[in-house]
């Protein structure tokens, strides 16, 4: 999910250049045909046969179902789910004291229900897999922990929440032999991170990509539900 920018643009770049069959989807049309043109023109050349795309809004499951019944009938299944999507909400609709509540609703419908949609919704057909695991794309900022402002209130709470929710349905997965990975990037140079450009090093969304898919690699059932750090590290609730 969240293919159309950012790291999971980068994510698609990766797997599909890996010879891997990659279903991919995002909100904007506009940006996945120009993904989709990115990856025709890529060398070596991505046979057309080892992408789907499919433009899906998580708030709305019967995209999700569509999105799940397309790639049965394209591929019969599904090895690995990443839940990338995600949205942190405009800062001005977050002040204590006039906060937006539709706001919040769509970032905890993007950030929190949508990879739990998803997950509910491909649960089974990843379980069928040799691979067996879901993966989400968290963040250090919903670490409670590690909170020393008042900033993107939305955003963290969204993120707090997906790891609370993933780590609890963890132990629902495992008797089914899924490993849940929580992985946070860490700083990487998308559009999410442009207002703080040039004032804190930012990695590339490629590098960022080759850190996840490591950690998602050394992922085992045993370590099902770890808040990992991009670097291979525990992070802290």
């Amino acid at each position: 999910t969240g293919a159309s920018s950012g790291i999971g643009r980068a994510l698609v770049h990766a797997l599909a250049a890996d010879g891997l069959r990659v279903a991919f989807c995002a909100r904007r049309e506009d940006k996945l045909d120009e993904l989709v043109r990115e990856l025709e023109r890529s060398e070596p050349m991505i046979p057309a046969a080892n992408l789907l795309v499919r433009t899906v809004d998580l708030r709305r499951e019967s995209q999700i179902v569509s999105l799940f019944d397309r790639i049965r009938e394209k591929w019969g299944g599904v090895d690995v789910l990443i839940n990338n999507a995600g949205i942190t909400g405009h800062p001005e609709k977050q002040r204590f004291g006039s906060i937006d509540y539709a706001s919040f609703d769509d970032v905890m419908d993007t950030n929190v229900r949508g990879p739990l949609k998803m997950s509910e919704a491909f649960a089974a057909n990843v379980a069928a897999s040799a691979t067996k695991k879901i993966v989400v794309v968290t963040s250090s900022e919903g670490s409670i922990s590690d909170v020393r402002s008042n900033r993107q209130p939305f955003y963290r709470s969204s993120k707090a929440a997906v790891n609370m929710m993933m780590k609890n349905i963890a132990y629902s997965l495992k008797d089914q032999g899924i490993t849940v990975v929580l992985v946070n990037p860490g700083p990487v140079d998308t559009d999410m991170m442009a207002a703080v450009r040039g004032r804190m090093p930012l990695r590339s969304t490629e590098l960022a990509v080759r850190e996840m898919m490591a950690v998602t690699d050394k992922a085992t059932l045993e370590t099902t539900a770890t808040f990992w750090n991009f670097d291979g590290t525990v992070m802290p609730w």
